[in-house]
C-alpha cells in the first residue's frame, strides 16, 4: 500500500545503515500477565508508534526498543506500522477503513503522487498521454486512483473479508538479512484477527484486483494482459519495499534522531 518515490532510497540507506552495526538483539522478560499468549518466536511484535513498550520487557542497551513513530522523519505516513514487542486489540472494521483512509488521503500522499507522476511523465511511461500540463494532470489522477484503489482493497475492504490484520508488525531481532526477509516476506503471511498467522489473501489478491481495474481507466493500448502482470508486480515491489523501511526505519530514527 505504500507509494513512496523515495523508499529506494530509504532501502539503501539501511543497506548502509545495518552493513556498519547490527541492531541490538531485544531481550524478553517475563509476560505481561499470566494469561497473555505467547507471540510466535519470529513474528512476536505487536503495538503502535504512539504507544510506549510493554512493561515486562527489558530494553536494548543502547536505549533503542524498535519503537515506530507515526511518520517517518516527520512527513511520510506510518501509521500502518507495530513497533516491536507490543500487543494490541485487533482493529475493527471501522478502524480498517480509517487506516487506508487517512493514509490515501495524507498531505504526504498527494506530494509523492505528484514526484511519481512527474517521473513518469520525464519518462514517456504512457506515450497515450501525450505531453505537458493536461499530461501530466493524467498522470496525477491515474497515479493517485491507482493508490487510492489498492489502498482500499489491501488494507480495508480484503482484510474485513477474510479477518486478516493490515498493519505491518515490525520485528526488530536477529541480523539485516533476517529481518529484511522477514519484512519481504510480509507479503506472503500475515496475522489474523485473532493473531494467528495466515497467507496474505489481502495483498495477493487486493493487489491483483487493483491492477485489474485501473486497465478499465487505463488507455487500450494499456489493457494487456502483460500490463496488468505488471502493474500487479510493480504494486507488489513497491509494498515490500515500503516493509523493509518500516522494518529499520526505528533504527535509522534511533541511530540518527535520538534525543538522549
Amino acid at each position: 500500500m505504500t507509494n513512496w518515490p523515495v523508499a529506494i532510497l530509504f532501502l539503501v540507506f539501511a543497506f548502509q545503515l545495518l552493513a556498519q552495526s547490527a541492531p541490538p538483539l531485544i531481550e524478553f522478560g517475563t509476560p505481561m500477565t499470566a494469561a497473555e499468549p505467547e507471540a510466535p518466536p519470529e513474528d512476536d511484535s505487536k503495538g503502535s508508534g504512539s504507544l510506549p513498550a510493554p512493561a515486562g520487557i527489558a530494553p536494548s542497551p543502547d536505549g533503542a526498543d524498535g519503537r515506530q513513530t507515526k511518520r517517518i522523519l516527520g512527513i511520510l505516513p506510518n501509521f500502518e506500522a507495530v513497533s516491536a514487542n507490543t500487543y494490541l486489540p485487533p482493529l475493527s472494521l471501522k478502524q480498517k477503513f480509517r487506516l487506508s483512509t487517512e493514509s490515501t488521503f495524507d498531505y504526504s500522499s498527494f506530494i509523492s503522487v505528484g514526484i511519481q507522476a512527474a517521473v513518469e511523465e520525464a519518462t514517456k511511461t504512457y506515450p497515450e498521454f501525450h505531453h505537458g500540463a493536461a499530461a501530466y494532470v493524467r498522470y496525477y489522477w491515474h497515479t493517485y486512483t491507482d493508490s487510492a484503489v489498492e489502498n482500499y482493497l489491501v488494507g480495508a475492504i480484503l482484510p474485513a473479508v477474510t479477518h486478516e490484520d493490515p498493519r505491518y508488525y515490525t520485528l526488530y531481532r536477529g541480523g539485516f538479512l533476517r529481518r529484511a526477509g522477514y519484512a519481504i516476506s510480509r507479503l506472503c503471511i500475515t496475522k489474523t484477527d485473532l493473531g494467528d498467522r495466515t497467507f496474505n489473501f489481502s495483498e495477493a489478491i487486493g493487489s491483483g484486483m487493483a491492477a485489474e481495474l485501473s486497465s478499465r481507466y487505463y488507455p487500450r493500448l494499456e489493457r494487456s494482459g502483460s500490463e496488468i502482470l505488471e502493474r500487479w508486480l510493480s504494486q507488489l515491489v513497491n509494498d515490500g519495499v515500503g516493509n523493509i523501511v518500516e522494518e529499520f526505519w526505528p533504527d535509522i530514527n534511533h541511530k540518527f534522531f535520538h534525543k538522549h
